[in-house]
């Protein structure tokens, strides 16, 4: 038998690990196990999600005539154990880029070279393997734009079918464990349904439609128009050739120059997606070190008050508020707001941005070490391809530019729900008597953005070695 160990691959098509171990003449047994290692940087949200993917697995391999085999162990004894159990030859999966991954997978192929196992570790989460589209000198790009640039113009691989039953092994696996049994609480968010149905639902309904529409609506919180695709991603539930495809296709089903280019742009996003993956595969190290040197003098401030009032959406800026709101109640957040909530944190807050990393890192069913670590250090530009230091999102312009009517900020700040639109984006500006009589319940702006952003500004220009004017 040959054992097709997964990890960011919960899905049974266009998964091209599993494939390679059902294009042999031996029975694949499918394995998931559950890490303490790995399980320890997890939190609620997530393994919610994972265990809500894992039985819509499971399921499937059912449906197929197989099962999903789910251990719980350290990695370097569980998957020898399971390869010795069902009188495995190969074991294979798919590679993952980051630090954590990279440790633990060295240890299991130590291991399985101590029980004369064979493995395979295949490329599968991306398009484009970290090492492959580089500049001339160098191992990656740090500017996305020449990485996109090169990217868009690789071909991409076609989707992998999914295996026959007859490629599969007749196993009986245990019980899925409850989040209980791996001592974790139920998360306070509601998260996305995440399994493979729901994943190919989201895309064909996406790429039939919103995504002509993409280019226009993607940065407006209230519209629905972003793919919301990121839990699948991050979970492996589509597979990034699907994905691909079915935006290809939109491109091909119609004849406007409009939609072609808002396809485009939401393909831009994809290589966005990829170009961390290429940076955290060669430096694994940012995960909690700044990419940019000049980022370790930064004198960042230490006010857990303010963390506090950040992390509860209690800010008095309104759509930094509904933002962190959302996160709490659904597991995710806009991407245009999360720029916002993470820019206030390390601008107006001049909080360190690993602080506000570790916050999304426990409340995000998406959380995606990568995507997660690169959009906070471009937000707080300490990172590649980051934000300059001196161009500070003001969050009361941001506000009325993309929530105009206010409708996001009432769908999740309570408070605010009957107060007009322009004292809403004008919240900050208002006299204390008439806050507390429009929305008595609802805190005074903690900072001033005006104040703020020039202390922001002087504060990198210290660190850079540069004289503030």
């Amino acid at each position: 038998m040959i054992v097709h160990w997964h990890r960011r691959d919960l899905r049974t098509t266009d998964n091209r690990g599993l494939a390679r171990a059902a294009a042999t003449d031996e029975p694949v047994v499918p394995l998931f196990v559950f890490d303490p290692t790995v399980l320890e940087y997890a939190s609620p949200v997530r393994i919610a999600c994972l265990c809500e993917a894992l039985e819509a697995l499971r399921m499937r391999y059912r449906e197929l005539g197989s099962d999903l085999v789910v251990v719980e162990g350290e990695a370097s004894g569980a998957v020898p154990r399971i390869a010795a159990e069902y009188d495995a030859s190969r074991v294979v999966w798919n590679a993952d880029y980051s630090g954590l991954a990279r440790d633990r997978d060295r240890a299991v192929r130590a291991a399985l070279e101590d029980a004369f196992v064979t493995y395979e570790s295949v490329h599968d989460a991306v398009h484009h393997e970290p090492g492959t589209i580089t500049p001339n000198q160098g191992d990656h790009y740090s500017v996305f734009s020449y990485f996109w640039k090169k990217w868009r113009d690789r071909d991409k691989r076609d989707p992998v079918d999914e295996p026959d039953a007859d490629d599969l092994a007749d196993v009986t696996g245990d019980p899925l464990p409850t989040l209980d049994d791996l001592e974790f609480d139920e998360p306070d968010a509601t998260p996305q349904p995440v399994t493979m149905a729901a994943a190919r639902d989201r895309v064909a309904d996406f790429c039939s439609g919103q995504i002509y529409r993409y280019a226009d609506e993607r940065e407006y919180p209230a519209a629905t128009g972003t793919s919301r695709l990121s839990p699948h991603l991050k979970w492996g539930t589509i597979g990034p050739r699907v994905l691909y495809a079915a935006t290809e296709r939109a491109v091909a089903e119609t004849d406007s120059d409009g939609d072609r280019e808002s396809v485009r742009e939401f393909q831009r996003q994809l290589a966005w997606r990829e170009f961390y993956v290429h940076v955290l595969a060669f430096n694994p190290e940012i995960v909690s070190d700044n990419f940019s040197g000049y980022a370790n003098d930064i004198e960042w401030r230490d006010d857990p008050t303010a963390l506090e009032a950040w992390k509860a959406g209690e800010t008095g800026y309104p759509i930094v508020d509904a933002g962190m709101r959302q996160l709490r109640e659904e597991g995710w957040m806009h991407n245009r707001v999360r720029m916002l909530v993470a820019s206030f944190l390390t601008k107006d807050l001049l909080l360190d941005w690993r602080l506000g990393y570790d916050w999304f890192r426990q409340l995000l069913a998406d959380h995606d070490t990568a995507s997660d670590v690169g959009g906070w250090q471009w937000a707080a530009s300490t990172g590649t391809d980051a934000q300059p230091y001196f161009r500070v999102f003001n969050p009361l312009k941001q506000g009325g530019e993309y929530d105009p009517d206010a409708k996001y900020v009432r769908e999740y700040v309570a408070e605010l729900s009957d107060v007009p639109t322009d004292a809403i984006h004008g919240w900050h500006d208002l006299e204390s008597a008439e806050r507390e009589r429009l929305a008595p319940e609802y805190p005074a702006p903690i900072v001033d953005h005006a104040a703020r952003r020039i202390q922001a500004i002087e504060m990198f220009e210290r660190a850079r070695g540069e004289t503030p004017e």
